[in-house]
């Protein structure tokens, strides 16, 4: 397992005066998962290609277990990277596409033979090892270059856009697969995502990246309760932003005096409350109670959003459809939001 260490690494391309990455600053601790999560654009595969070598940076450093890595070549440090069209030799079977790290290695035709066995038994394709890529789904040919990279037992694995080009069902069925394999291998990953929910369910800790720089690493969860900014929570789906402020037990906004959670931050500020946190009804104790009224009801299925209005202001909620069955448009309603969901911003 290998600990990998970015510092103020920085990308300008010829032509460019903006960096493309901006002095990321990460350190990924040994057997984790780790994704780079942003929109296209934002410094992600740039970050990805000086890790594994193909791209030379402007300036920062690299280090692999406390070693940098910046002066080895790429075939030299250990490193895998795993492209989002698989890139798989179109000629060769399934099983010479597995074992073609090793072959290049010199490994012994028979030792290639047994590992390849195991590793499609790892990656649920063990009667496919004759076929030609060709042949295959685009989920199998995933699994293939997966198992390909993963043969070679790398230092560290890099997964470019790992699941963009699956349909949805076969997502969910990559998602597990990668996770179990990473596990179970304990090589320390990092892969490139634009989708939250993708990161949040695959990573063990979460880097945002926005117009090149990192704006927020820490582990899923904390994107969602605790943002450092209103471009962090948009990005993982927030809606309400109440600016006012707050004296550390309560927040004086358009809503009235909120109470808030121990902690929370003094002066002027931006309250956040994720649409999912309002509840419907009063409190026990009346506390961040409102009286809201229905703008629209927008059904999803197995929930429903509800755009509201409490005095001049609209405000998000996210519902369990059987609650509300009944209302409409223009109905009034009681909501509340606990004050353990609330955030300063």
């Amino acid at each position: 397992m290998t600990h990998v260490s970015i510092k103020e690494l920085t990308k300008v391309y010829p032509g460019s005066r903006v960096p493309s990455l901006d002095r990321l600053s990460l350190e990924i601790p040994s057997g984790e998962l780790t994704a780079l999560l942003g929109p296209s654009g934002c410094g992600k595969t740039t970050t990805m290609k000086m890790i594994a070598g193909l791209l030379e940076p402007t300036s920062g450093d690299v280090t692999f277990d406390g070693r940098s890595v910046l002066r080895d070549k790429p075939e030299d440090r250990g490193v895998v990277m795993v492209f989002q069209n698989y890139l798989l030799f179109p000629y060769m079977s399934v099983a010479d596409n597995v074992g073609f790290g090793l072959k290049m290695r010199k490994i012994d035709p028979a030792e290639i033979k047994r590992r390849v066995g195991e590793m499609l038994d790892l990656v649920k394709l063990p009667d496919l090892g004759d076929r030609k890529p060709s042949a295959l789904s685009g989920g199998q040919q995933q699994r293939v270059a997966l198992a390909r990279a993963l043969i070679v037992q790398p230092n560290v694995l890099l997964l470019d856009e790992p699941l963009s080009n699956l349909d949805a069902h076969l997502r969910f069925e990559m998602r597990d697969l990668i996770r179990s394999l990473q596990q179970e291998m304990g090589i320390t990953t990092i892969f490139v995502t634009h989708d939250q929910e993708e990161a949040v369910v695959l990573a063990d800790r979460v880097a945002l990246i926005l117009d090149g720089q990192m704006k927020q690493y820490d582990r899923a969860d904390v994107f969602y309760k605790r943002p450092v900014d209103e471009a962090t929570a948009r990005f993982f789906g927030g809606h309400n932003f109440i600016p006012g402020t707050s004296d550390g037990e309560t927040f004086d906004c358009a809503l009235g005096r909120v109470a808030l959670p121990e902690g929370a931050a003094l002066g002027r500020g931006k309250l956040t409350f994720r649409p999912e946190n309002v509840r419907i009804g009063a409190s026990t104790n009346g506390e961040n109670t409102l009286q809201a009224t229905i703008v629209d009801v927008i059904y999803l299925g197995t929930q429903t959003r509800l755009k509201l209005r409490v005095g001049e202001t609209e405000v998000e909620a996210v519902v369990n459809p059987n609650e509300i069955e009944s209302y409409r448009a223009g109905d009034e309603l009681t909501i509340h939001m606990p004050k353990s969901t609330l955030w300063v911003i």
